[in-house]
């Protein structure tokens, strides 16, 4: 069986999965998000549905392809493909965005009701598919390789320090990073570790970090964007990543630490729900309390870190995600 993404119109080149998911340095897009639906099934991501001849197909929809993500379930449901489909984009914020306007809500609606199914990989938007009238609406989180070697990017304890800062983007309201960054910089400052962050917003965020690394000596400013290895690498070499994201995305922040074998707190994210149960939803001084914890006491980061490993592999590794995918897939027959 052959399963595609299909993103119509969008920006990332076609790529096949058929050879496995590839090493973190090899070209092409990451094994991650949607992509890594693709890649747990030995599937392909796709701009065009003239590269889909049989299986199944998970559209991808966003503000700017509503028309073309109806056409395509039409065409692609004559030639016995099932189909299924997705919001590309699933912070609320963008959701939001998405569906802020009476005729794209119309289309998505229609969207909705003609596929065979919604697979969303966050449950926090299941009542919207089902009240744009979707048949079904299945929940299965992106798959993460947390089980492949080459994608372990973990460093021993003794080789890191301090917090990394998760978030980016000052301007989303939702993504609270002034917010995380000022929290980071107060826990660096009273237990005297460093804190990074990565300034992907050029010289207006660049301006703005500053003001911190003036008055603290062990705030560490890197200028990105970096190649997702690199990026990686870095957050590896810290205890904890901390974020205050309360936009109820995929989980790519929490994803990232569970490659780096290191705790993530703060977030609302699915993967957070999933693989940090613990941090996920808790009050704001209980999880400053914790991130204390875990950045001075070793035994703490162990358990913690073991943790969210157990909780990852049994329920967002490759395997564990094809195989709840392959069930949905033959439920639609």
């Amino acid at each position: 069986m052959m399963f595609a993404v299909l993103n119509p119109g969008g920006r990332d080149r076609d790529q096949l999965f058929c050879d496995g998911l590839g090493n973190p340095g090899a070209p092409g897009h990451a094994p991650v998000n949607f992509h890594a639906y693709a890649a747990c099934l030995g599937g392909g991501f796709f701009r065009d549905e003239r590269q889909v001849m049989e299986g199944v197909v998970l559209l991808l929809v966003r503000k700017r392809n509503l028309r073309q993500v109806l056409s395509s379930i039409g065409r692609l449901r004559q030639r016995g493909i099932k189909v299924l489909v997705s919001c590309k984009e699933t912070g609320a914020h963008q959701v939001a965005d998405l569906l802020g306007d009476v005729s794209r809500w119309e289309l998505f609606q229609e969207i909705c009701s003609e596929a065979d199914a919604v697979l969303t990989p966050v449950s926090a938007l299941e009542p919207l598919y089902r009240a744009a009238g979707a048949k079904r609406v299945e929940c299965v989180p992106t798959p993460y390789p947390v089980e492949f070697s080459d994608w372990d990017f973990g460093v021993p304890l003794n080789k890191r320090r301090g917090i990394f800062v998760g978030t980016r983007e000052f301007g989303v309201p939702s993504r609270n990073h002034l917010a995380a960054i000022a929290m980071a910089d107060g826990l660096s400052r009273e237990l005297a570790c460093p804190i990074a962050v990565v300034n992907s917003e050029g010289r207006r965020g660049g301006m703005l970090l500053k003001t911190f690394q003036r008055k603290n000596p062990l705030f560490y400013l890197l200028e990105g964007p970096l190649s997702y290895p690199d990026y990686l690498e870095v957050m590896a070499l810290h205890r904890i990543v901390w974020q205050l994201d309360a936009s109820s995305v995929l989980g790519q922040v929490a994803a990232d630490a569970l490659l780096c074998r290191m705790p993530c707190l703060g977030g609302n994210s699915e993967i957070e729900k999933i693989a940090f149960p613990e941090f996920y939803g808790a009050p704001i001084d209980h999880l400053v309390e914790q991130a204390k914890r875990l950045l001075s006491d070793d035994t703490e980061w162990v358990q913690a870190t073991e943790d969210a490993s157990r909780h990852a592999v049994e329920k967002l590794s490759f395997d564990a995600v094809s195989k709840r995918l392959l069930d949905v897939f033959a439920s639609l027959e």
